[in-house]
């Protein structure tokens, strides 16, 4: 028994592993090996019975979470833009953009998966979305299949990082820390792994060509009636637009003292792009509508379609991370503000009726259900391991490795990548980070980096073969026998398990790339932050100290004239009467009381 109660903690992490490698569902696994380790302590003598009466405030404090409503509000948001049909619009048109060049249509599926993800937030949606649509063209064309797979999972992971993510939200949960620092930390590094996964394409484009073809003319659907491509006036705007942004960027502090009507000297980046990004959008849609409207023929079918496909996305974005980021919106606001814009949307293109409005409130339903059972689940674990001492000893398990902070760093990731191919995002962030914050805030490491850092490695768990999410929700839509093109007519061989396997391990390598960048280079997501201001109370002390000196010398407070001027016009007592008690405070000199009470702050 002795053995038992000392290596209570160990034992119930243990516990918990067999209870999931047995099958149970998590949320449950959680729970169950929470109450049944909480009773068996309480009879063991490990921690007094008063453990389990904190419960009911623990849960009452999960449901009170303003915090947790972001994730049903961007849940609704991205179901009803994915059943709206505007991932397939975008597919369609930004693959025209790109079509003619090599590797062209790979590009419009990278694009557009990260326009869904800073649109929707949901993996699965983006995923088969463009699993539904993008993958016959690409196989239609003659694109590598194993590369057609892995481009499209590894896109739609793009969710994962890029805001509004939903495991963003929930790690802020976890970390303590505000969502809105989680989503300007993630900002940089979710658009360079975007880049990565370009350049990935583009080096097959160079040395591999025949796997990434581009796309014949005949399918270039948007042309002039002289035959013309249409990218001249397409180039015009995308310049003029790129202009305004940067115009805007080089003197957002300017713009900013106007707005505010007081001088603002700098402005994060991350404000600088959404702002910059969304001024440049709006002088585009300002010169198409005039275009439109007015018949000035200055504009081809070609940019036509992508001012009026992409800005209304772009719109939706700036309607949520840019109020998130300017500071207007909470992310629970602005998440209500984006499942409203999401629902105008559908609504302005048609596409908003009673079935698609139940379906999605049905889906959110499910998952925000989902989230809440396994938060139930993990808090109830939380407290019993706790009371065992559990995160003490995860602390010594993990602050004596040596490297200090960097092996901390790397020995996490390992871990968090392995646990990876058996759990999801969710269940290691309510089972994992928990446990793993604490020593990570006691080697001084920014809790924003960690969580950052954390969401890009569970990025990988969507990923891994074979248990990731991403290639289920691939091998969903995928053809699995072989079927007759609509288009050619011709009969197309169907694409494998193995082949997803062996597309998406290009795109896990590159994501493990992104970490070891991130863990050599934490300004990447720190450098965005606010910058917290420190005061030096001695220093402000001191200032005081010399700014009353000068008053103390011209006969001001605490000069001796003062207090002679105060003493005399105090009144004499009366015959007979007792002296007036004399206040000790008055003696006291009060700039060491000054002194003493910064000091004791």
């Amino acid at each position: 028994m002795e053995f038992i109660t000392t290596n209570y903690a160990p034992i119930m992490f243990a516990g918990l592993i067999m209870f999931l490698l047995l099958g149970f569902p998590v949320a449950f696994s959680l729970g169950a090996c929470g109450l049944a380790f909480g009773v068996l302590g309480i009879e063991l003598g490990v921690f007094p019975s008063s453990v389990m009466a904190w419960l009911p405030q623990r849960l009452i404090g999960i449901m009170a979470n303003d915090t947790l409503l972001a994730v049903p509000f961007f849940t609704l948001m991205g179901l009803i833009l994915e059943r709206s049909g505007m991932a397939e619009d975008l597919l369609d048109t930004v693959g025209q953009v790109f079509g003619p060049m090599r590797g062209g249509l790979a590009l419009a599926v990278i694009f557009v998966g990260a326009l869904l993800a800073a649109t929707t937030g949901v993996v699965a949606a983006s995923v088969i979305s463009m699993g539904l649509i993008s993958l016959p063209i690409m196989l239609r064309y003659g694109y590598d299949r194993k590369f057609s797979s892995g481009v499209i999972a590894a896109s739609g992971t793009l969710a994962q990082i890029i805001p509004p993510s939903l495991v963003l939200i929930i790690m802020a949960d976890q970390l303590g820390r505000s969502v809105g620092d989680m989503y300007k930390g993630a900002f940089i590094p979710a658009f360079m792994l975007v880049g990565l996964y370009v350049l990935y394409v583009v080096f097959l484009a160079i040395f591999k060509p025949h796997s990434v073809p581009a796309l014949p003319p005949e399918a270039r659907v948007y042309r002039e009636p002289n035959g013309d491509s249409g990218y001249v006036s397409l180039s015009v705007l995308m310049g003029l637009s790129f202009l305004v942004s940067i115009v805007l960027a080089r003197y957002m502090p300017e713009v900013h003292t106007w707005w505010l009507g007081e001088e603002v000297t700098s402005v994060p980046t991350d404000e600088k792009i959404v702002v910059a990004m969304c001024g440049g959008t709006f002088v585009a849609l300002v010169i198409a509508l005039a275009n439109k409207y007015a018949k000035l023929g200055l504009l081809s079918r070609l940019a036509e379609r992508v001012t009026f496909v992409l800005i209304p996305p772009l719109l939706l974005i700036f309607l949520v991370l840019g109020t998130i980021f300017l500071g207007v919106a909470t992310p629970t606001e602005g998440g209500a503000m984006g499942a409203v814009g999401a629902m105008v949307m559908a609504w302005v293109r048609k596409r908003l009726d009673m079935k698609l409005l139940q379906q999605a409130l049905a889906s959110t339903t499910k998952l925000g259900s989902f989230v809440m059972f396994i938060l139930i689940g993990a808090t109830i674990f939380g407290l019993v391991f706790q009371a065992a001492d559990g995160p003490k000893w995860v602390e010594h398990l993990l602050s004596g490795l040596p490297g200090g902070p960097v092996g901390f760093l790397i020995v996490v990731n390992v871990m968090i990548f392995f646990l990876a191919f058996f759990l999801d995002y969710f269940e290691l962030s309510f089972i994992v980070v928990p446990l793993l914050a604490p020593v990570a805030e006691k080697l001084g490491i920014d809790l924003i980096w960690f969580g950052v850092l954390l969401a890009v490695n569970m990025q990988t768990s969507f990923m891994h073969p074979p248990f990731g999410f991403a290639l289920f929700f691939l091998r969903s839509v995928a053809p699995d026998k072989p079927y007759v093109d609509r288009v050619t007519q011709k009969v197309m061989d169907p694409v494998t398990t193995m082949q997803i396997y062996k597309g998406a391990i290009p795109f896990v390598l590159i994501q493990l790339v992104m970490v070891g960048v991130l863990i050599a280079f934490p300004g990447l997501v720190t450098g965005n932050l606010d910058k917290v201001e420190n005061y030096d109370l001695k220093a402000v002390g001191e200032q005081m100290q010399e700014q009353l000196a000068p008053e103390a010398e011209e006969g001001g407070y605490g000069s001796e004239e003062a207090d002679g001027a105060d003493e005399s016009a105090s009144p004499e007592p009366a015959d007979g009467a007792e002296p007036a008690p004399q206040d000790s405070s008055k003696e006291e000199d009060p700039m060491k009381a000054m002194q003493d009470a910064l000091k004791q702050k």
